[in-house]
């Protein structure tokens, strides 16, 4: 696929990085030459500088025969400008704009071919803060992941001394959960992927990874570990973007303070919210921590557009005795240095935001696609089409599809009802089929898997 990405930032050169390595045709456009000149260093990619909305720019990063334009710079006016010159003089197919400002949001016939012809729109701060408020509501999830337009829930889950199947074989799950349906889709332990089996036996600090229906969610996380209590009181560093959406969606239901060390902008934000407590300080100062009982905080949600501090103050908050830390982490190696020892829960903003842009570059109708342990696995919700001559996948049971190695089918969704996958289980016209896949290089083999042959008219 040939694709033209605007913007050289976190999220463009994330995205870049993901589809160069998977064999598609990338230009990126962006007025930093030092950047651009980065990327095309690490990357098999071209770079054009210049404005990404002038016609002559993009005609020079070759939008004409290009399949798809990524708008994701930093000036949502420049974005949607682009998308409408692709349109217009180039007839681009795939039209994808980053847009963040909520005045143009809340106008979504602004959005159409008649007006501004975007055809996805990606707000990355209302998919951060969406992916964040799942965590929250199940307290112990270091993952939460909806597909099915949130039927079926993909939820990973770090396994605990004491949790009711440690050390038992997952063929055990049904006993101990009877009438309740699952499947583990994957374990990953010490980091290493296990494609789990009915005797695989679940070991202490293996991340397990299950599908099941929404309702269900709780009773399969309390086999694995001892369920955390309710979350009450949230504590937000930094009044952003993020921060305050975050702030906005949780005051109704949690207890909520929020961070903020601009005194100007703390009393905007102030003026905005109207259940949120906003003080006025340094999320790093120990003391107005403990002068806002941060003892008895439930979650400790660090939003500032500085690693540094985020993982900084994460890790004070932990120590002066708030049960869960998550921290925003822009930069990719800093992820794994920090989570699960120093922080609970690291959040890369450019990795959630992913998966909503590469369910469009997915060959093959896919639905949705969540990106996981830090893109080097993933979740896809395809459907499948055509009849048994047309289609791999159509008329055979699942056992007898030839799944790429480390693929497992966790679960289909047929006409609205959930269904676990089991092996006799058949796959019919128009399912949508929820697959993981542990090891990215196999995702070409998925999507042909899922593509219809000549024959289905």
């Amino acid at each position: 696929m040939k694709i033209v990405i605007l913007g050289a930032g976190q999220v463009g050169a994330s995205v870049a990085a993901t589809l160069a390595g998977e064999a598609n045709d990338i230009t990126i456009v962006d007025m930093d030459r030092d950047r651009l000149r980065e990327l095309q260093d690490k990357l098999d990619l071209q770079t054009v500088y210049g404005h990404g909305s002038h016609p002559n720019v993009l005609r020079r990063a070759g939008i004409e025969d290009a399949d798809m334009i990524l708008a994701v710079t930093n000036s949502d006016e420049t974005n949607m400008v682009a998308c409408q010159v692709a349109y217009t003089l180039f007839h681009t197919p795939t039209k994808i704009a980053r847009v963040r400002a909520k005045d143009y949001l809340i106008h979504p016939q602004l959005f159409s071919h008649d007006a501004l012809p975007i055809d996805v729109l990606i707000s990355p701060e209302q998919v951060v803060t969406e992916y964040i408020q799942r965590i929250i509501e199940y307290p112990g999830a270091l993952q939460v992941l909806d597909f099915a337009n949130g039927k079926v829930r993909l939820v990973a889950v770090r396994a605990f001394h004491g949790g009711p199947l440690v050390g038992n074989a997952l063929k055990t799950l049904k006993e101990h959960m009877p009438g309740i349906d699952t499947r583990v889709a994957a374990i990953f332990r010490r980091g290493m992927p296990i494609i789990p089996e009915g005797e695989t036996i679940v070991e202490v600090d293996d991340e397990v990874f299950f599908i099941t229906a929404r309702k269900n969610t709780r009773a399969v996380m309390s086999e694995l570990r001892k369920l955390d209590k309710p979350v009450k009181r949230v504590m937000i560093a930094g009044g952003g973007n993020i921060g305050k959406r975050l702030a906005k969606a949780l005051e109704n239901h949690y207890q909520v303070k929020l961070i903020d060390h601009n005194m100007d902008h703390a009393k905007e934000i102030a003026a905005e919210l109207e259940k949120t407590i906003v003080l006025h300080g340094d999320c790093a100062d120990s003391n107005l921590l403990l002068e806002e009982n941060i003892e008895d905080t439930d979650v400790y949600c660090a939003m500032t557009n500085d690693d540094e501090a985020n993982i900084l103050s994460s890790m004070l908050a932990k120590r002066l005795g708030a049960r869960k830390v998550m921290a925003i982490i822009n930069r990719p190696e800093y992820v794994d240095l920090v989570q699960s020892d120093l922080i609970d829960i690291a959040i890369s903003p450019q990795q959630v935001t992913i998966g909503s842009l590469l369910a469009h570059v997915r060959r093959g109708d896919v639905a949705a696609v969540h990106s996981l342990r830090r893109g080097a696995a993933e979740a896809i919700e395809a459907i499948a089409h055509g009849d048994y001559k047309s289609s791999k996948v159509v008329g055979r049971s699942i056992e007898s599809i030839k799944l790429p190695p480390g693929t497992t089918i966790g679960a289909i969704v047929r006409h609205g009802e959930v269904i676990i996958a089991r092996g006799h289980l058949s796959i019919e016209a128009e399912d949508h089929v929820i697959l993981f896949v542990v090891d990215k290089k196999r995702i070409k083999d998925v999507e042909r898997l899922f593509q219809v042959g000549v024959t289905f008219l």
